[in-house]
This record gives C-alpha cells, structure tokens and sequence, in this order.
C-alpha cells in the first residue's frame, strides 16, 4: 500500500508560559484522506497544539509545514488561506443569521466582496450541503438548530473556504448516539474526497471507529503515536495517563433484600412522558437510557421538580413526596448534576469554595443568619479531598479549572448533603479519561455507602461499566429493562436503534 506525503506538518513545536511548557518539541504528521486523532488528558497539550498550528498562538521554536512550504508562525488569516480549519467545541457561528449565510459569508469576506447577494449566498452553501450529501435548511437560523445541525453548518462553513485540514474539537460530545452515526458518515465522506480530519476526543470507542492514525500527547510531549491497529483501549488510556486502570463493574445486583429508596409510580407529564414507574434500591446505580427527544431528561428533572409532572406519585424511603419545585425536591433528599455543568451546574467566576457549599448554605448559618466560615471551610477541604479536585486554591474560580475538576465541583456540591439520591445526567460529558475513571469509581462507591444513584446517559459503555440496571426510555415511556446477563453493549444499542 502506497502511504500519502503528510499534507500538514508540524515539527518540534515548544510553547511555554511563564515558564512552563505546555508543548516541549511536539511534532504531528496528518496526510490528506485520513482521520488522525489527537488524544489527552485535560492539560496535556492538545489545544495549545492546535492553537499554534491554526496560528492563534506564535510557538517558541519549531516550524509547520504545509503542502511542502515551512513557516515558522502562521496567523489565522494564513492558515485560513493554506486550508487549514478548527471546528472548536462552540463551533463560532453567528446565531442570528441563517444557515445559508454562516456558511457562504466568510467565503464572501475572504474574496472581499462588499456586496451580499442572497441568491449567491444560498448558492455557494447548497454546492456546499450537496457535495457532503447532508440535509440542512439553509433558511433556518442557526439559533434555532439543533447541536448536530448546527456541527454539520459549522463542517459546511470550512469547506466552503477550501479546507483541507480540518480540526474537530470534541465534535461528538452534546450529540446522541443517532447523531454520532450520522456525524461519522460525513467524516468517511470527507475522508474519500481527500479532507484530512484530526479528531480531538475523549470517547475512545468513537476514537478507534473513526480514526486511521493516533498521536497522544502527556504533559506536553508526545507519549506515542501510531496507526489504530497498534492501539486498544487499554493502550490508549496507559499513554494518555501514564498508569493503567483495572476496569470493574458493579455486582449483578444491589445488596441483597435493600429497600427501595426511591419509588416512582405513574409518573406522567403531558408532552414528555407516559406512566413511568421504577424503583431505586438503596445502594443501586440505575442508567436511564434514550435518544434525544424521548424523554429521559425531563423525567429526570421532574424529579427535581424543575418541570413538575402532571400525574403521579414519588416516595423517598417509603415516604409520599411533593416534588413541584427544586426546594421540595432537595429538602426530600434528592440531587441533581445537570448535563450542561457550564451554564447550570457551576458559578463558573465564583470561587471553587462558593460552588461546594452552594447548596447547603442552610446548614451553615448561625446566629445572625451569619456564615460559620470555620464549619464551611472545613466542608470544602474534606470534599476537595474526597473528590481529589486538582486546584492551586480554594479561592480561585471554577472557570480556572479543567473540565474533570469542574465537573467534581458540580459532584461536591452535592455529595456534601449526602443525598439519599442523585440524580446525574451526562456525568463524564467532556471529560478526559482519567478523570472520568475517578468519577465513575466514585459512583459506584457512594452506591456501596448505601446512596441512591440514577445515571442519565448515552455513553453506552459507561452504562454498562457503572449501572446495576438501565432502562430505556422511547417516546416518553420506558419500553425495556436491561439487567444481569442482558446488560451488555450490544443489548442497550439494539434498543436504542429499535
């Protein structure tokens, strides 16, 4: 088999702040028509890397290269120029204008046009649409897309600039499991028409379906780099951390005779879901599965009572509960870390310290209504502790955190209440593997302690890694229950899919 000249080169790369090297002599080889992944733990390089080669960032040494040309910098308008192309986890689109114009109005600003013609503009974005076989409303505002949608816009604006290379920054984290198949597709199709893809991703399944090539990077350096069928999972996780994990799974069932500790009769809430009934058992991790739409959230957050169901009755430890705000559902002993830990799990410019004891402040006044600063502080060190939440300070923001410290802050908050249930949706969303190893182990040592877990997720292995049982949910009701011998990968897909 004849191997490709690499299209994009960059070599030795070094990058320090402030004396510290985040890129110490990287180098990275990408050849036109592959999928090379660029795997890491939070911190180990992999942004700064694609900084400098899209020309954000200037390296302190080292070149890139591309189409055989060396530069020792580029600036963003150069690596926009040569090809090259991020897709960063934001996906910079502009929310208020249509499809049609995000992806054909840079192409327009690049030939420095002054004037906007709609027609040319629908024009350049449907050859665009039509070459990558997708179907988007070129009509639609972006803002009112779908993550998906809005992911393939954001592919469909670097091709309409002649990308190709193209970076994809954890292009698969908000989207379900239908929407990864349908994101892959594309990806194949890039591949074929000689687009050079790098895959930024913490999913390794989806890294070793996806990818051609890997190169993992730890604490700045290149740990080892390879074509996928040098790698398994195992392989990918020791070079990403430097030390390997035993997996475990949890028994084949709860504590033998444990008593329900949540019980769930009915539940229904108009528009969402039907007659949905359950039981968690007192030391029980239960998954709750489903594609998007089908009403496995909101039942989470009827739980909650953030959207408080019409029908239906909920008991905690055999009691009869009121769950018709956030208040009745926390002073019945349930907890909730959303999906989206940025926008509704954390503060993200308040201290790490605020963030802990946000959710038991009324187990901190004294006289006066005044804080116990000693009884706080001290709950904030034994969670940091617990939780090993890597920070310099207690003082310093949530935002200066990496994404697996700031999802254990999310998790602190609410394990200093100790909860008789917590209810978790998307827990390891955009975390690196290392942490999301800690997190589950954690999980499933809170459920030995006795608590109540329910896993809202479509991370299928992880599922099966945590989760005593996981039920399905489709169309707002819960159409099977996986369990024992039936818990398996291929059980819950074949749901998923039916």
């Amino acid at each position: 088999m004849v191997v490709a000249e690499p299209l994009l080169v960059a070599s030795a790369v070094s990058k320090h702040y402030g004396g510290i090297a985040a890129l110490e002599e990287v180098s990275l080889q990408v050849r036109p028509g592959e999928v090379h992944c660029l795997a890491g733990e939070n911190g180990s390089g992999k942004s700064t890397l694609i900084k400098v080669i899209s020309g954000v960032e200037t390296p302190d040494s080292g070149s890139i290269t591309m189409d055989g040309k060396s530069f020792a910098r580029l600036t963003p308008r150069q690596a926009i120029s040569l090809g090259i192309e991020v897709i960063f986890q934001d996906f910079s689109l502009f929310p208020n204008l249509t499809v049609a114009e995000n992806i054909a109005m840079a192409t327009y600003v690049a030939g420095g046009r002054r004037t906007v013609r709609p027609r040319t503009l629908r024009r350049i974005a449907a050859e665009v649409v039509s070459r990558i076989g997708v179907q988007l409303d070129l009509d639609a505002r972006v803002e009112d897309l779908s993550v998906a949608d809005r992911q393939l816009t954001a592919i469909c604006r670097a091709l309409a600039r002649d990308a190709r290379v193209i970076f994809m920054d954890e292009p698969t984290t908000a989207l379900t499991w239908r929407e990864v198949e349908a994101l892959f597709a594309v990806v194949r199709s890039l591949k074929d028409s000689g687009v050079a893809l790098v895959f930024v991703s913490h999913k390794l399944e989806e890294v070793l379906r996806v990818s051609d090539r890997i190169t993992v990077l730890r604490n700045g350096v290149v740990a080892v780099t390879g074509d996928v069928s040098r790698f398994d999972r195992a392989a990918i996780v020791a070079a990403m951390t430097g030390r390997a994990f035993t997996e475990t799974s949890p028994a084949d069932s709860a504590r033998a005779g444990a008593p329900p500790v949540l019980e769930v009769d009915q539940l229904s809430l108009r528009g969402y879901f039907e007659d949905v009934s359950f039981l968690v058992h007192q030391g029980e991790v239960l998954g709750v599965t489903g594609l998007l739409g089908s009403g496995r959230t909101e039942i989470a957050e009827a739980l909650f009572g953030i959207i408080p169901a019409d029908h239906g009755t909920v008991r905690v430890d055999g009691k009869p509960v009121r769950l018709r705000s956030v208040h009745d559902a926390i002073r019945a002993g349930i907890g909730y870390v959303p999906s989206d830990r940025l926008t509704q799990g954390v503060f993200l410019d308040q201290t790490i310290s605020l963030n802990v004891i946000a959710g038991s402040i009324d187990r901190l006044v004294g006289r006066g209504n005044l804080l116990r600063r000693g009884k706080a502080q001290q709950m904030v060190e034994r969670a940091a502790a617990e939780l090993r939440i890597r920070m310099s300070s207690a003082s310093a923001t949530v935002r200066s955190l990496s994404g697996g410290n700031q999802q254990r802050v999310v998790l602190a908050k609410w394990l200093v209440r100790n909860p008789h249930i917590l209810i978790l949706n998307s827990p390891t969303v955009g975390v690196d593997v290392g942490s999301k190893h800690e997190i589950l182990e954690m999980l499933r040592a809170k459920g030995r302690d006795g608590m109540g877990i329910i896993v809202i997720s479509d991370d299928v292995p992880e599922l099966v890694a945590v989760c005593h049982r996981v039920l399905v949910v489709r169309r707002g009701r819960i159409t099977d229950e996986l369990t024992g011998e039936r818990l398996t990968e291929e059980a819950i897909v074949k749901e998923l899919v039916a």
